[in-house]
């Protein structure tokens, strides 16, 4: 039996998923060599990294081992995680430490600004562990963290990858309140496949979710994306990409799931990267303004060349 055991905070002896310990070991098949990537060495990487724990910050490109970390933090980019280290849901395919979380940081949000400025960010990523003990879901810590940055970092363009804030009502009207330029909620995978995958979520919900951001507020780009090679098929894709357009979604990003560990779900194969190129060419003509689809395409990777990109893209529909 393996144990996944916690190697990134201060006691590393705790189990880091303790839900998944007992589970039976899910072996994927090896990596092929397009999805292969650096350890990063680089200098940037090492003073990105130190910006970061001088503020005392949590990146998801840490708790979630992102295999885009290197080239990232290398260009100063960093995509920063509130509300603590620790969610309150158990997703098969997450790596994020899960369990009961600690009490929210009143300074965080204006240290995630510091960090902003200190980093020069021109498009910042916030998002969060899911917090179902909260009433709000976390909802006014989200919008307390944009306006800070909004305040020390006026120029600075803001996209946050939030939870579903699922049974929790007047949530998502208090972040759009707060005007991020981006707003993102990832659906992770087609319908058949919650149930194994995101038991704590709601397809449908999640859908809604988005439509609701462009009816309270039509300026605000909205933006989604899942992970394929989790068992689903070709056209399940496509109807994923069908419903988000019904709820008028602009951005859509299909990138390859990675096993965690052996107690996570199982890859069920590796996507060809001529295949997420047909994935995206399918998005576009679905009338997507922007698409990213490749092996190693995360949510916030390339996240401020993509937000000009999507921009532009709004400004030549609307000529």
């Amino acid at each position: 039996m393996v144990v996944v055991v916690d190697t990134i905070s201060a006691t590393p002896l705790r189990p880091r998923h303790p839900e998944k310990v007992n589970r039976p070991d899910a072996p994927s098949p090896p990596k092929p060599a397009w999805i292969r990537v650096r350890a990063p060495t680089a200098r940037g990487y090492a003073e990105t990294r130190d910006i970061v724990r001088e503020n005392g910050l949590v990146t998801v490109c840490e708790e979630a081992g992102c295999p885009n970390i290197g080239e990232c933090w290398d260009r100063k980019h960093a995509t920063f995680m509130i509300m603590g280290d620790t969610c309150t849901r158990a997703c098969a395919f997450c790596n994020v430490k899960t369990g009961m979380p600690g009490a929210l940081d009143a300074s965080e949000p204006q240290h995630v600004a510091e960090a902003t400025f200190k980093l020069g960010l021109a498009h910042l990523v916030v998002t969060s562990v899911d917090r179902d003990d909260l009433a709000d879901g976390g909802a006014e810590h989200f919008a307390q963290t944009i306006r800070a940055i909004r305040a020390r970092c006026p120029s600075t363009t803001i996209e946050i990858l939030t939870p579903d804030f699922l049974r929790k009502e007047g949530a998502l009207e208090i972040v759009v309140a707060a005007k991020p330029d981006v707003f993102n909620h990832n659906l992770e995978t087609v319908p058949s496949r919650y149930l194994s995958v995101r038991p704590g979520a709601r397809y449908f919900h999640s859908i809604r979710l988005l439509q609701r951001v462009k009816e309270i507020d039509p300026t605000i780009f909205t933006k989604s994306g899942i992970m394929v090679g989790l068992g689903e098929e070709r056209h399940e894709v496509l109807q994923v990409m069908d419903d988000l357009r019904s709820a008028d979604v602009d951005f859509l990003t299909i990138g390859q799931y990675l096993q965690p560990t052996r107690k996570h779900h199982a890859v069920m194969r590796y996507v060809t990267p001529d295949e997420f190129s047909g994935y995206e060419k399918v998005a576009y003509t679905k009338g997507f303004l922007m698409v990213s689809a490749s092996p190693l395409t995360r949510s916030s990777h390339h996240a401020g060349d993509d937000f000009a990109r999507l921009r532009a893209a709004r400004a030549a529909k609307s000529r």
